[in-house]
């Protein structure tokens, strides 16, 4: 790209900025449906599921995976207050985020940290680490040794990634604060006090139903769910066209507009994940609620082209694991052992 161009670009992508600004406000009554129109269903279908264990187990293994898109669209209204765009009123948005934290097993606070450093830092090759999925160059990648390659390929596994990841990240990795140690005594208090909350409406159900009820209809709705959202958070970013440069180059429009995918789901699954699949918008601009982003695509549809993936090409993005800086592209281990020394 030409030093005549760039200014051009980057100019455009600024006036985005602008004009995302007018999507910002959210409607509370709106808000308000929404969130009840997914809290009620999640509370019936967990209590189907329970019911159904006296009739028999495919019924109620059944009624997990609505359960779960249930549970998982509660998080989706849980990550639009952590950015202040569910209510617009940060004391209701913090307090209703942190009592749906409860069921997602997810310390509202220590999350709401780390996901804002994700959203200032992503597609930044010099700041990595928090909040993303770990993604290495294929120069670090070479750099490792043989035990630091065999990790970082068990790592990036489908079965690690979406099946035990999950099953580490809610239910072991956010009881602590891990990675905020040093950011005050906020992350611990979100995340004690979640742990609390936790152990405390699970002691009133173990008094209701019982241990291993309660056991076998929370845990493997919660592992559902936290394996969909990290499948949406992984192709949101992990995809052939994405982007990730180093400063000066990297710039925050340009790294929201090509560093997130436009994730093309059916009507159905848009509504079950908050939309959350237009995130490219999102990141542009996170305090427009996710019940406005169609909006925005329908008053400038030019913007659904950018990132656009669908659910069969989704699929494909499980084998890129590595960033190329020489041809700036996600790749394969097998593109990488072909070209080790490629990246500058």
């Amino acid at each position: 790209m030409s030093n005549a161009t760039t200014p051009n670009i980057a100019d455009r992508e600024k006036v985005w900025l602008k004009v995302l600004s007018t999507y910002r406000k959210p409607d509370i009554g709106r808000s308000t449906f929404e969130l009840a129109v997914t809290i009620v269903p999640f509370v019936l279908l967990w209590t189907a599921v329970w019911a159904s264990m006296h009739v028999g187990f495919w019924p109620g293994l059944i009624l997990m995976l609505p359960a779960s898109g249930f549970l998982l669209r509660l998080f989706m209204l849980q990550h639009d207050c952590g950015h202040g765009s569910f209510f617009g009123r940060r004391r209701l948005d913090d307090w209703t985020g942190r009592m749906i934290g409860v069921l997602t097993l997810t310390p509202y606070d220590y999350w709401r940290r780390a996901h804002a450093e994700h959203h200032a830092s992503a597609g930044n090759l010099d700041e990595r680490g928090v909040g993303d999925i770990t993604t290495l160059t294929v120069a670090e990648y070479h750099a490792l040794t043989s035990r630091g390659q065999l990790a970082y390929r068990l790592y990036r596994h489908p079965l690690v990634m979406f099946g035990i990841g999950p099953a580490w990240l809610f239910l072991f990795k956010q009881r602590l604060p891990v990675g905020m140690m040093r950011s005050g005594a906020l992350p611990w208090i979100s995340t004690m006090a979640t742990n609390v909350a936790i152990l405390a409406s699970g002691g009133l159900l173990v008094w209701a139903i019982g241990l291993a009820p309660l056991l076998l209809v929370h845990l493997p709705i919660v592992l559902i769910a936290g394996a969909a959202g990290v499948w949406l958070f992984y192709v949101q970013h992990q995809f052939e066209d994405t982007h990730w440069s180093r400063p000066p180059e990297w710039a925050f429009p340009h790294a929201a507009m090509h560093g997130a995918s436009h994730y093309d789901l059916p009507r159905p699954l848009r509504w079950i994940t908050g939309n959350i699949g237009m995130h490219h918008i999102h990141h542009l601009s996170s305090r427009v609620p996710f019940y406005r982003l169609p909006e925005v695509l329908r008053d400038y549809p030019e913007l659904g082209d950018l990132g656009r993936i669908t659910i069969r090409q989704s699929l494909s993005c499980v084998k890129l694991v590595l960033w190329d800086e020489g041809s700036s592209r996600l790749i394969s281990f097998r593109e990488a052992s072909a070209r080790p020394t490629t990246n500058p």
